[in-house]
């Protein structure tokens, strides 16, 4: 009887469930390599390869503030074989797209969170601040002159910034690029005046002195910066910011193949390793079911939503 129990469950699992995954996996991720996302998707898809013997292969498709990228996830075949790792702006670019071609939440499901991780305030040595004050006396002197980096429109850098902009009351332009490593290169040529990047990707440029850290995102101090206030703490608690990354599958992707990804992805997250390597980039691993991860991208979509409306944000 119970073999023939455990046979009827199998048959009425559904099509491609049974075996998954039995060929190589495609992760989008909607950003340049070397950005914060393209990091830590290829340390899950490394370890997501090693526990099933398949491969994971990562494709950046970057612009228009992930929505390229993000919109061929949500098009493609729901069979868990095609996934996406994103970042917190995914849930403001219906606000700031006027032809999106994806339902933010209608066409996507979450799979995993991964990592959350904090944000530096960077300047170039060259701008002649060294603190959060300094740099807002700045900008308030020379309204609309400071430029500001960020990965394209509603990307998290641009959530961070605006958030910060509106805490310090100064007026700078918006300057998107295609991804963290551009914002860096520009920052650090002086083209860009400011920027907000995750905390992993530019740790090494801080230590060797090619950028200045002013501040980080989040409540507490982080451990690889300790030197480095929290935004709060420089009179600007406004500026506080919640930089995620997580995985997202097309909406009609089985619920089993979801709920097996996201138990090896937790799996992954656990590993003494990847607690390690994540730590060393400023990050923190993340876990949470799919449904609870559906629930926080939701919270997400109106909290950020509202503020990117109320920092003047219009689609484009």
């Amino acid at each position: 009887m119970r073999v023939l129990l455990a046979c009827l469950l199998a048959w009425a699992l559904p099509l491609g469930a049974q075996d998954y995954p039995s060929r190589p996996i495609h992760v989008i991720v909607p950003f340049t390599a070397g950005s914060a996302t393209d990091i830590v998707a290829r340390l899950i898809g490394e370890r997501l390869n090693a526990a099933w013997g398949q491969p994971v292969v990562v494709d950046n498709r970057p612009g228009a503030g992930g929505t390229i990228g993000i919109a061929q996830t949500a098009k493609a075949d729901a069979d868990g074989y095609t996934l996406a790792v994103v970042s917190t702006g995914h849930v403001v670019n219906d606000v700031l797209y006027k032809d999106l071609p994806y339902d933010t939440l209608g066409d996507l499901s979450g799979v995993a969170p991964l990592a959350s991780l904090p944000s530096v305030l960077v300047v170039p040595p060259s701008l002649g601040v060294r603190n959060v004050k300094e740099l807002v006396a700045l900008a308030k002197a020379k309204p609309g002159e400071l430029n500001y980096g960020t990965a394209g429109v509603g990307s998290a850098a641009h959530i961070n910034s605006e958030k910060f902009n509106v805490a310090a009351g100064i007026k700078a332009v918006h300057v998107p690029l295609k991804g963290t490593p551009p914002i860096l290169n520009e920052t650090m040529g002086g083209r860009v005046q400011f920027a907000w990047v995750p905390s992993l990707s530019s740790i090494g440029l801080l230590k060797d002195g090619k950028l200045l850290a002013l501040a980080v995102s989040t409540p507490a101090r982080v451990a690889a910066l300790p030197e480095v206030p929290t935004i709060a703490e420089t009179g600007y608690p406004g500026g506080e910011f919640n930089f995620w990354l997580g995985m997202l599958a097309p909406a009609k992707t089985p619920r089993n193949v979801i709920a097996r990804v996201n138990a090896e992805v937790n799996k992954a997250l656990k590993l003494p390793e990847t607690i390690e390597r994540l730590a060393k980039l400023g990050a923190e691993p993340m876990s949470m079911s799919p449904e609870e991860f559906d629930r926080f991208i939701r919270r997400e979509h109106e909290e950020l939503g509202k503020v990117m409306r109320d920092a003047g944000a219009r689609p484009q």
